[in-house]
């Protein structure tokens, strides 16, 4: 199975987190790792490489920082121009059906902040259903989120350890209900 992480953080080099994850997978084989912003630091998205990609590939990864209870602005624009009408979804629009999504996302808050009746009143299942809708529309499989919440207190020790939790869910070939 070949996977496709696209990572968006707009100041990768100032992340632990997210720069910490992208290092570790681009060590596996068959993952390839696509730094949004490093490509497109002026949002010029070149539509046709980017479909190219995900031809190519048999899951998509979507790493991103939560940011203001959705992604970082430039994987906002990834969607709204990769994945277009007559390619993404539509009566013509098959070409990804049957690929598998999922998201890996961090978040400053600790996960009871991601509740009913948490601080922010809404899990992070909720929060995601536009991703979610959009793999639907698109006839992909969404697989579960990998989720690392409360990042402004994690200490190194975890940090390595949400790393290789990550690489094992991105590689797992029988993550999809069923097989």
């Amino acid at each position: 199975m070949k996977t496709l992480v696209i990572v968006a953080h707009p100041n990768l080099e100032k992340s632990r987190v997210n720069k910490t994850w992208m290092n570790r997978l681009q060590q596996e084989e068959n993952v390839t790792v696509h730094d949004l912003y490093a490509h497109y630091p002026n949002f010029e998205i070149d539509v046709e490489k980017e479909q190219q990609l995900l031809l190519e590939h048999d899951r998509i990864v979507l790493q991103f920082p939560f940011y203001w209870y959705s992604s970082p602005a430039l994987l906002k624009q990834w969607q709204d121009v990769v994945l277009q009408y007559g390619f993404a979804y539509g009566a013509e629009g098959k070409k990804l059906n049957g690929k598998e999504i999922m998201l890996a996302i961090s978040s400053g808050g600790p996960a009871e902040a991601y509740q009913a009746g948490g601080y922010n009143h809404y899990s992070m299942s909720e929060l995601t259903r536009p991703f979610q809708a959009t793999a639907n529309l698109c006839g992909m499989h969404f697989l579960p989120s990998f989720l690392l919440q409360g990042m402004m207190t994690l200490n190194e020790e975890r940090l390595q350890e949400s790393a290789e939790a990550l690489a094992t869910k991105v590689t797992n070939s029988n993550l999809r209900a069923g097989r």
